[in-house]
């Protein structure tokens, strides 16, 4: 059987790391898209606020079957 997939980019953030914020883009999007196969971390950064807090900043690549409307 013959499949196709989309990958689509989401970026999470945490105040606390960057694996924070990879779970919680990845945990926003398992809760709306269906049937995600793999999420790749494409890029981290990190956002310095005015008041000197950091914003830790995770860029994912999530791949998910692809379905045609009927």
């Amino acid at each position: 059987m013959e499949s196709v997939y989309k990958i689509i980019e989401i970026v999470g953030t945490s105040e606390q790391s960057w694996e924070d914020a990879a779970k919680t883009a990845l945990d926003t999007a398992v809760r709306t898209i269906r049937d995600i196969r793999i999420a790749e971390v494409d890029k981290l950064d990190i956002k310095v606020n005015p008041d000197g807090n950091l914003i830790f900043r995770a860029k994912l690549k999530v791949s998910f079957k692809y379905e045609e409307l009927s």
